[in-house]
């Protein structure tokens, strides 16, 4: 059986201090003699005894730490490379700052929940509504924060990208290809959204999507809209059943790469040609897309560019700096081999 951990008090003892003294030769030497110093330290090697790191930076209000507060568990986000690139992003700036990254899913199904137990400076809050409980409670702890992929809050720093303009864009690229009848592959909006109606980027690229169609006399009432988890696995199974029955879509707009992979599997599956019988887009350009098979048309957005800001204007804000602006990155249309004319 292994032995008990050496504590502060085992070292006092050792050395014949008290535990404040124990307390002052890690954290505050200047306060006691330097040769009490040195038998408090000798006594804590033999011991084996070395302070909590994380303890001392709690003491000092401050953990050298950004927290990235998750709308999903690890396992659902984890699937969807977006995240590692925006957390290569994030990450590239915490290793020039000297902070650390720890990503927070909702504990017991609870974002919420989730925020006390995180020992973090600030945090980096992705994909949640602005008027959720979440957002008011790091407003009320005093917690910086950064919002990514949400709803945009009035005073509070955000990072997004042009998500209306970037749907709007490639929903004209389909129409002047040709293409009137359409199907979207949405990402989840929640149980709610018949009540709350779309709500951040969902609620823009569906904006921009509805724009282009109005732009060209057609309404969002001749899209077939499937609306799944932001997974390859359900991008295909909501593609398969898009394509049943008469006037099956002529193009597929993806709101994500990853849907559009699975919308391709399901095609090539049903022996549909792709973009030959039935075009598809996607929405992020993930490093994947320019490899696919055919080469995937999409909207770009600059993903580890976000990541790096949000982390940035995180610092900023937990130095006490001046607080960033709301920042909307530009997106762009980037046409390769999965699209073509309607037929």
């Amino acid at each position: 059986m292994p032995s008990r951990k050496a504590t502060s008090s085992d070292v006092a003892a050792a050395a014949g201090v008290s535990r404040s003294a124990v307390s002052f030769a890690f954290n505050n030497p200047q306060r006691i003699s330097t040769a009490t110093r040195e038998r408090i330290l000798a006594a804590a090697e033999t011991l084996g005894y070395a302070p909590s790191t994380l303890g001392r930076m709690l003491q000092a209000g401050t953990t050298n730490s950004l927290g990235v507060l998750l709308p999903q568990r690890l396992a659902r986000i984890l699937e969807n490379p977006y995240y590692s690139r925006f957390l290569m992003g994030a990450g590239q700036v915490c290793d020039q700052e000297g902070y650390t990254l720890l990503l927070t899913p909702p504990l017991q199904d609870s974002v919420l929940k989730a925020i006390p137990y995180a020992a973090v400076d600030g945090f980096i809050v992705c994909g949640l509504e602005t008027d959720r409980g979440e957002v008011a409670e790091l407003d009320r702890r005093g917690i910086p924060f950064v919002l990514i992929d949400s709803d945009r809050l009035a005073g509070a720093p955000s990072v997004e990208v042009d998500d209306r303009g970037g749907a709007r864009e490639v929903t004209r690229y389909l129409l002047e290809l040709g293409h009137r009848r359409l199907a979207v592959l949405s990402m989840d909006p929640g149980a709610d959204v018949a009540v709350r109606g779309y709500r951040g980027p969902v609620a823009r690229r569906m904006a921009g999507i509805a724009d282009a169609l109005g732009e060209a006399g057609l309404t969002m009432a001749g899209v077939r809209l499937a609306e799944v988890p932001v997974t390859r696995a359900d991008g295909y199974r909501a593609t398969t059943a898009l394509m049943t029955g008469p006037d099956r879509p002529t193009a597929v707009l993806a709101l994500s790469d990853v849907l559009a992979y699975g919308a391709v599997d399901a095609l090539q599956e049903l022996a549909i040609e792709v973009p030959a019988e039935v075009s598809v887009t996607g929405f992020d350009d993930l490093a994947e897309s320019s490899w696919f098979r055919p080469r995937l048309t999409t909207v770009r957005q600059p993903i580890v560019t976000k990541g790096r800001m949000a982390a940035e204007f995180l610092i900023s804000a937990i130095k006490g700096e001046a607080q960033h602006p709301q920042q909307i990155l530009g997106t762009s249309l980037i046409v390769r081999e999965s699209t073509a004319k309607a037929t």
